[in-house]
């Protein structure tokens, strides 16, 4: 009798439902997309059916060959990769690909790798959803368009090899416009006043300037403050009035793919891509010992806060067993999705909650475990009971001012037992104060501050903003970011993002040719879209129709219209040996300044830009010509060099006839888990030395101070980092961001 098949897209998912089914069913993989649009040509039909035009991606066939071997063989085929658009997407290609060989096919999907959700799964087969199907069909030819149709204009009117996409070019947009919000903001001064108050008792406590005249306190000038701390000085400080009461913070929901993201980044350093392929290998599941290969969380791909009836049980179980009744609410919690939300999946939470992080440490990498743990605790914490604080807020008057304190004591963890999200304070206690009592000042300070430009966006807020806007889905976040970073259109400097000097020229460009392109509103509205093909309320060849109309004819006017910067965009810098003016140039290592006055003067600079925005031309580097050993090639010397972003190399002496270099190495091994580099010295484009993993991108790690192979005391950091600060000197610190381990280094 034959055998029933599942194919799935994930080898390691195999592995995991094998474990489930046992010899009753063929499983099998496809390992992700198996056909899509051709990469050397467009693929798509430009008479107004928009027909793609698919075929198997290189080195393919193999498994294509295999999947109908199987499916021949197989008495009913279940196609079950990942539960969205992109996983219907792959089964629908395989469905293509193996009916000729059998037509018994049907779709099954499952948000979690468990016994009971895969035979649910195998008990409720459904067809094809081309609804689904057209709407990531729409997005892939949609995104072929922009990309085909613009990248080429870019080639012609700026560098060869650039290109643009209809989504990371708004996102790159957000980032430019951001940085030069910066370059215009214009910091304003003001001063804050603090002072140190006792009551008869002798108790004393902090308060800063509330208001002044009953209006929020503004002290703009070196006068202002000296004028008001003499008024101060001289009046009576007085108990205004004492305001006392409870106050609960409940929980947050668990996490969705965004907030998964923005969490990641913040508290344990990793990127969105590296966060959801961490998140891949929970799901498809990994080895534990004597349970064998298990998954651990639900889907991670989802903008859903609901969770499962049986999640919640076993949630109250483990809180009330483990921490007691006290710390499970009166009612089970149920969190609201956004309206956008597509709601098809629960939120990413751990398949079994009485898997404690702890159970698993021993069997998992140490990302794995992170990841692992900061969402079981969020889910767990989002169960439990409120946290509840005694707040206490005093106003004091003083002459025409009004001065205010607030303290906070906590009366009950709640959550906070488990997860505190960043939010839990250490109490900040007052002295029992009554009204109209009078008060000594002790001290008064008065500090000078200025207003600070609006940050540069982080990974975490980039993804919270594009959320926000509705730009892009839980999909494809990590994806957007990948996107700029390997186009070098930004560079993150200290884990925010900077545009370079190409990502802004490309993005000028783009906002002066394609308005609405790189509008944020029509972008948003274009994703709501997309959701509609997906509900089957609009076809999808109405919707790219509308969207050409628009397109091509602003394609038509770009190309005549856009100025080409490909033999340099002038500056008023002047060239140092002829006078011209320089040229900002784009080449293969950045951009670079050169002179106008090519070929007859081949004068260059690198440059920076301050924080206005201005050019700033560097000096160049003293060429290092330390002999550091001999070239592998030419048997030439090795010596060390320093490139023009300020890191050192290794090269051969013999060059250009010899072209062999390598990165200045720490000789310290990459302290990622089941990672084979080390750790080299590199720079940045904006001239900071940084050191990184030489895999990259393989991976990613990388700290900004020079490593020492020497593991924290205090956490599992397999490396310290040399640190030098006003206030603790020459030090060894751990680089881990939650980690606050140093020792001096005075007498080593």
């Amino acid at each position: 009798m034959s055998k029933d098949l599942i194919i799935v897209e994930s080898p390691a998912k195999v592995k995991t439902i094998k474990k489930f089914l046992g010899k009753d069913y063929l499983v099998d993989a496809s390992v992700g997309h198996i056909r899509d649009l051709p990469k050397k040509t467009l693929g798509v039909s430009e008479d107004g059916n928009f027909e793609p035009e698919y075929e198997i991606i290189y080195g393919k066939k193999k498994i294509v060959t295999r999947l109908q071997q199987s499916a021949k063989k197989a008495g009913r085929i279940y196609l079950a990769p990942d539960p969205d658009r992109e996983g219907e997407a792959i089964a629908w290609h395989i469905a293509e690909l193996i009916k000729k060989q059998n037509t018994n096919i049907s779709r099954i999907q499952f948000n979690e790798i468990t016994s009971r959700a895969v035979k649910e799964a195998l008990e409720n087969p459904r067809a094809l959803n081309e609804n689904l199907f057209n709407s990531q069909q729409a997005r892939r030819i949609l995104d072929r368009l922009v990309g085909y149709k613009i990248s080429p204009l870019l080639w012609s009117k700026v560098k060869r090899g650039l290109s643009a996409g209809r989504v990371q070019s708004v996102a790159l947009r957000m980032i430019v416009e951001r940085e030069r919000e910066r370059q215009a903001f214009k910091p304003e001064e003001y001063w804050v006043f603090k002072a140190m108050l006792a009551n008869a008792q002798k108790e004393g406590f902090e308060t800063q300037l509330w208001k002044i005249d009953n209006k929020k306190a503004h002290v703009g000038s070196q006068e202002e403050a000296d004028n008001l701390e003499a008024i101060v000085k001289k009046a009576e400080f007085k108990v205004d009035s004492v305001e006392e009461k409870e106050r609960k913070r409940d929980p947050k929901p668990p996490f969705i793919t965004s907030t998964l993201q923005q969490e990641a980044s913040s508290r344990l350093g990793f990127t969105a891509k590296r966060t959801m392929s961490v998140a891949q290998r929970l799901y498809e599941g990994l080895e534990l010992g004597a349970k064998g290969t298990t998954a651990l969380i639900t889907y991670m791909r989802t903008d859903s806060v609901r969770v499962s009836k049986d999640s919640q049980q076993a949630a109250k179980q483990w809180i009330v067993s483990s921490l007691g009744k006290d710390y499970y609410p009166p009612k089970t919690r149920f969190f609201k999705s956004k309206g956008s939300a597509q709601d098809a999946h629960e939120a990413v939470r751990p398949v079994d909650p009485l898997i404690t992080p702890e159970d698993v440490k021993p069997y998992l990498a140490k990302q794995d475990y992170s990841l692992y743990r900061l969402i079981w605790e969020r889910f767990m914490a989002s169960q439990m009971a409120a946290a509840r604080f005694w707040d206490t807020t005093v106003t004091v008057s003083a002459a025409n001012t009004l001065w205010r304190s607030k303290g906070e004591r906590l009366i009950f963890d709640g959550f906070l037992r488990v997860y505190s999200g960043g939010g839990k304070k250490d109490d900040i206690s007052l002295p029992k104060l009554t009204k109209d009592e009078i008060l000594d000042l002790e001290n008064l300070t008065k500090d000078q501050k200025f207003t600070q430009p609006p940050a540069r966006y982080s990974e975490a807020s980039l993804v919270r903003k594009l959320e926000e806007l509705g730009i892009g889905r839980p999909s494809t976040y990590a994806a957007i970011i990948s996107t700029l970073m390997d186009r070098e259109y930004v560079t993150l400097e200290e884990k925010n993002f900077l545009p370079t000097e190409l990502g802004s020229e490309v993005c000028d460009l783009l906002v002066k040719h394609f308005s609405s392109l790189m509008d944020t509103t029509f972008t948003a509205q274009m994703e709501g879209d997309l959701d509609t093909v997906a509900e089957g309320n609009k076809d999808w060849v109405m919707l790219l129709k509308h969207f050409t109309d628009e397109f091509y004819p602003t394609l038509d006017k770009a190309k005549k219209e856009m100025a080409t910067v490909k033999a340099g965009k002038e500056t008023d810098i002047k060239c140092e040996k002829c006078g011209k003016n320089m040229l900002i140039r784009f080449g293969r290592n950045g951009a670079f300044l050169a002179c106008s006055g090519y070929p007859d003067c081949k004068s260059t600079a690198n440059f920076n830009r301050d924080e206005d925005g201005k050019i700033n031309v560097l000096e160049a580097e003293p060429v290092i010509r330390e002999k550091v050993g001999i070239c592998p090639d030419c048997k030439g010397d090795l010596v060390m060099k320093k490139a023009r972003t300020g890191s050192r190399f290794i090269a051969c002496d013999n060059y250009p006839k010899c072209k062999f270099s390598k990165p200045f190495s720490t000789g310290i091994p990459c302290p990622v888990d089941g990672c084979q580099g080390q750790i080299v010295e590199k720079g940045s484009r904006r001239g900071k030395v940084f050191y990184g993993c030489d895999q990259y991108p393989k991976c990613d790690y990388a700290v900004w101070n020079y490593p020492v192979e020497e593991p924290c005391p205090e956490c599992d950091s397999r490396i310290l980092v040399r640190k030098s600060t006003k206030t603790r000197g020459e030090h060894l610190a751990c680089p881990e961001k939650k980690c606050k381990y140093w020792h001096k280094l005075e007498e080593e």
